[in-house]
């Protein structure tokens, strides 16, 4: 187990700045419920105090790298054309396919066990308003935010990222909204394969946009708040 040598300094940095630069601390934050994508400007100390988290459990879990050794989400170093390619390319166009699927299988576990108590009423609803949103949404990084960063910036991108970032802000707020319409994606024990299916995407479409609104939040936006 490496040993952190200055707890204080860490205990102040940013939590988003600290997934970026240290391996496996995405993991140790995701098991811990620490927000480290839309929330990621909160301090780690902040983040403690808000989940009222054992800081030297917290602390020495980081240190140990994370579960498995688990690598870094991509590293903080990769040059910004690399990053957005990264981002259009493995997110975007994942997340408009899984939800177009995700969608239709919601509706069909809604119908046929909407006598269950744990049925996910609504769920098809708010996976279909989220679809709608990231299209726009990202339509908007992809022909306006993106190409201002691949040209260096400019005075508007400052009101681009402002906009993207309270976008991303509704976007979490979806996946609360989804996790609590499944009981955090869990399924019953009397629970059909598709319900378990779409539970397992559920949590795959989780797991993607935390990372994704990461490496635009706490990755790529900082690197052109200077040219703005």
């Amino acid at each position: 187990m490496a040993e952190i040598a200055d707890v204080t300094a860490l205990l102040s940095q940013k939590v988003g700045r600290i997934v970026a630069t240290m391996p496996g601390a995405a993991g140790v934050f995701a098991a811990r419920g620490i927000d480290f994508c839309c929330s990621g400007d909160q301090t780690l100390a902040e983040a403690v105090e808000r989940r009222q988290l054992d800081a030297g459990a917290l602390l020495g879990a980081l240190a140990a790298g994370g579960p498995a050794g688990e690598p870094m989400l991509l590293a903080d170093s990769a040059p910004s054309a690399e990053l957005i390619e990264h981002i259009k390319t493995r997110y975007h166009v994942v997340h408009l396919q899984e939800l177009q699927g995700l969608i239709p299988l919601a509706e069909t576990i809604e119908a046929v066990h909407r006598q269950h108590p744990a049925a996910p009423a609504g769920l098809a609803a708010v996976l279909a308003r989220l679809r709608a949103e990231m299209v726009l949404h990202q339509k908007r990084e992809e022909v306006v935010l993106f190409p201002m960063m691949l040209a260096g910036g400019g005075p508007m991108i400052a009101a681009a990222i402002a906009t993207m970032r309270s976008e991303h802000d509704g976007h979490g707020a979806a996946l609360v909204e989804i996790d609590r319409l499944t009981h955090d994606r869990s399924v019953p024990e009397d629970g059909c394969r598709s319900w378990r299916a779409l539970c397992a995407a559920l949590t795959k479409l989780h797991d993607d946009m935390v990372t994704h609104i990461h490496l635009e939040n706490n990755i790529l936006f900082p690197r052109f708040a200077a040219a703005a």
